[in-house]
């Protein structure tokens, strides 16, 4: 099966850019949406936003995939002068929600780690929240995922943002990626986000793949570009 890539940008209009090697193949929509979604400044106005990254992947930091997407869109991001907080979801200490309804949907969470006292904060005055992850069976990884539970106990004080997502698989398939997209489309609705963003990187199996591809630059300009 040839390796087919694919991103996907929203915000001012939906895109779908196809990666053969170096060479664009195909785009989804006419090329002014695609020059007004790049558009330096289309996303924050102009203003210095409050960015928080999520990374999400189990391996260290020098050899994971995502977490070079992740790095890469963080050095755009810092470039245009925005202020980032990064927050490693694999290698803090993180509970899953159990489901007891005593934060009433509003806080504070019965856990007080690191989700509750140090990412909560920024995430409620973040203008932009950027999920990062590896492809685990189709989906996200089970370290992002606890995150994504917990916005239960901020549900409504966390609708209404910014995001993207950043996600890297070994497989190539067109089909990969499916699974991850409509998961995350579907919480984008849910929470009423605008979506600004989506970088789904197949054929990253490892490291030297990922840095060599044109998904980290797509990352990088993603963020230098808001």
């Amino acid at each position: 099966m040839n390796r087919r890539n694919f991103l996907k940008v929203s915000g001012m209009g939906t895109i779908m850019l196809l990666l053969s090697g170096c060479g664009w193949l195909g785009l989804a929509d006419d090329n002014s949406k695609a020059n007004a979604v790049m558009e330096k400044g289309s996303v924050s106005g102009g203003r210095k936003m409050k960015i928080v990254v999520i990374t999400s992947s189990p391996h260290p930091k020098n050899e994971s995939t995502s977490i070079y997407l992740a790095d890469r869109f963080t050095e755009g991001a810092k470039s245009a002068g925005h202020e980032v907080f990064t927050f490693d979801a694999a290698h803090e200490e993180t509970h899953p929600c159990q489901g007891c309804d005593k934060c009433g949907m509003d806080g504070p969470c019965v856990f007080k780690d690191a989700i509750e006292n140090t990412l909560m904060p920024k995430m409620l005055e973040a203008d932009l929240i950027v999920l990062t992850t590896p492809l685990y069976y189709f989906g996200m990884s089970a370290q992002l995922k606890t995150i994504v539970d917990r916005f239960y106990s901020r549900t409504g004080r966390l609708h209404g943002k910014k995001s993207i997502m950043m996600a890297t698989a070994y497989n190539s398939a067109d089909w990969t990626m499916e699974a991850m997209v409509n998961h995350y489309n579907t919480l984008v609705r849910y929470m009423e986000w605008q979506d600004v963003g989506q970088v789904m990187a197949t054929g990253c199996g490892a490291r030297s793949l990922v840095e060599k591809s044109e998904f980290a630059d797509f990352a990088y300009k993603i963020g230098a570009n808001l």
